[in-house]
């Protein structure tokens, strides 16, 4: 079975910083291009950055430009999404997902993705 688990949300204060772990089993993420997304209420979920199977290639929304980043550990098989300087704005549910072509679309969108872990909740409170 493929599957992806999400973990490290939680509570962070504004400003703070919190990094997500997406652990696959199944399947080698090594081959595939991997995707960070987020859904706060009332909105639709959006993408938050990803990358491709080769590190080549690292795509961010404008609204986390320079404040996030995405990362691999191959040996372990997980992808990272360190997130720093925390706004409230940022509160969501986020997942992980994964692609076999393994190249990230220039906008990265949810319809690309086949893969999808079951989220974690990401709080941001003072």
């Amino acid at each position: 079975q493929l599957q992806l688990v999400e973990s490290g949300g939680g509570l962070v204060q504004p400003g703070g910083s919190l990094r997500l772990s997406c652990a696959a089993s199944g399947f080698t993420l090594d081959g595939y291009a991997i995707g960070w997304f987020r859904q706060a209420p009332g909105k639709e979920r959006e993408g938050v950055s990803c990358m491709d199977k080769d590190n080549e290639i690292t795509n961010y929304a404008d609204a986390v430009k320079g404040r996030f980043t995405i990362s691999r550990d191959s040996a372990k098989n997980t992808v990272y999404l360190q997130m720093n300087s925390m706004k409230y704005e940022n509160r969501a549910f986020y997942y992980c997902a994964a692609e076999t072509p393994g190249f990230c679309p220039l906008a990265v969108y949810p319809e690309y993705f086949g893969s999808w872990g079951q989220g974690t909740q990401v709080t941001v409170s003072s």
